[in-house]
């Protein structure tokens, strides 16, 4: 009873009409909702060169140490992850497209996760987000979407290079075909609301490959998790920081700018933390908490953390504070014994995630004005830009300086602002740079 009474002064949760039950539920769901990242986070980093099995670990404590920090220090149900689509940009057009090294690419990450903080202080950082036009916030979810997407028909084997047509269908093979059982399978979960849908899709595919002998199984199912050693602190801060890097620095902060206000917003609001002046209590601490874990990630070594919206599953189950994430923590340190599995899971099978997760980013097209050409059209470039360019930088550039360009044309003065020129700059030198 001891225990529980500073559970309940510290977390605060009769204050939020909670209980010790109701959050251990809330946090198990969140880990259930978020687990898949375990598994895609290291499939997708490993292709820039970076060791699969120190990708493992550090997943699962870049997480557990950024869901803790939201437990503890920020009181609020938020678990904190390396972020999808800031993952695939990483990989895809930072290491793969630009020839940019993985350390520096973890630089830029940093470097982000600075000017992220620096942007923070004195709420310089919502300021920005306000002057942002909504449609440009909304594309941005959208585009991500799609790119992501396209990755996962990619890394299923669905759709291939095509010299003629630039892309195809590929073969109907056994991976393709396992890859698309186990799409289904989450789908289908996901509409029954069944907890963990998504990652039972995952396994689920694992599994079929193991039955197919596709992938070898593993000697042990747990062990010690793999060494940190091979990516820990090997982030090359020196050369990401020059003038060519400034639009991927740019990219970075700005996507996790617009993913977590918008994610702690509506989480918020669902549990009670929003007063009738609209402002979020203790939202310092939580955005202060995205930006600390930016900064830990990459010294790390991962991709961008942000507050994953898979958060808003814990709070449906009934998770109102810290107490929460605390679970969710510890269930991700926990998970690093399951490294042996995780290794042998193949890119089809991860797949799915990748395009269920894009699904969900690119619902939120429909609160876009379809009747306003002046704010549709540079929504429509962002979100097909991000995709057929296979970047986020290039597509949120395009988008940002079509938007000034059009509103300048037709004399739509008041639709501009002084951040929003800065940012159409910024966007130029993206380009052109």
């Amino acid at each position: 009873m001891e225990n529980q009474g500073f559970l309940d002064r510290y977390f605060k949760l009769s204050e939020r009409g909670t209980t010790v039950r109701n959050e251990v539920i809330g946090g198990l769901t969140t880990f259930l909702a978020m687990a898949y990242i375990i598994f895609v986070n290291p499939s997708i980093l490993s292709l820039t060169g970076m060791d699969k099995g120190a990708l493992i670990t550090v997943t699962c404590l870049a997480t557990a140490l950024g869901t803790f920090i939201s437990g503890v220090w920020a009181n609020a149900p938020f678990g904190l992850a390396p972020g999808m689509g800031l993952n695939a940009f990483f990989t895809f057009t930072l290491v793969m497209d630009k020839g940019v090294t993985w350390e520096t690419a973890l630089g830029i990450v940093f470097l982000s996760g600075c000017f992220f903080f620096i942007l923070s202080l004195g709420g310089i950082r919502e300021r920005i987000a306000d002057c942002i036009p909504l449609s440009i916030k909304i594309a941005v979810g959208a585009g991500i979407g799609l790119f992501i997407t396209l990755i996962g028909l990619k890394n299923m084997g669905l759709v291939v290079k095509n010299d003629a047509t630039l892309v195809g269908l590929g073969v109907l093979g056994p991976e393709v075909l396992i890859g698309i059982a186990g799409l289904f399978i989450a789908v289908i979960l996901e509409i029954k609301r069944v907890k963990g849908g998504i990652l039972i899709g995952i396994l689920s595919s694992t599994i079929l490959a193991f039955v197919f002998h596709k992938v070898e199984m593993p000697a042990s199912f747990i062990s010690l998790p793999p060494s940190m050693a091979p990516i820990f602190m090997k982030l090359d801060i020196k050369s990401a920081f020059q003038i060519s890097l400034m639009g991927p620095i740019f990219s970075f902060m700005f996507v996790d700018l617009f993913d977590s206000l918008g994610t702690l917003i509506s989480c918020s609001k669902e549990i009670g933390l929003v007063d009738k002046d609209g402002k979020i209590k203790g939202f310092g601490k939580m955005l202060y908490t995205d930006v600390a874990s930016t900064i830990f990630g990459a010294m790390m070594g991962t991709s961008t953390v942000t507050t994953f919206v898979e958060s808003s599953a814990g709070i449906a189950a009934g998770a109102r504070t810290g107490l929460a994430s605390v679970v969710t923590s510890i269930l991700f340190v926990l998970s690093l014994v399951f490294a042996p599995i995780v290794g042998v899971v193949p890119a089809y099978a991860t797949a799915p995630a990748l395009i269920i997760v894009g699904v969900y980013m690119f619902k939120n097209v429909q609160h876009l004005d379809f009747n306003d050409l002046k704010t549709l059209v540079p929504a429509f470039i962002i979100i097909i830009m991000m995709p057929l360019t296979y970047s986020i930088s290039i597509g949120l550039s395009l988008g940002f300086i079509s938007y000034i360009i059009i509103h300048l044309l037709t004399g739509d003065f008041k639709a501009l602002n002084i951040p929003l020129i800065f940012v159409g700059i910024l966007s130029l030198v993206n380009l052109i740079v």
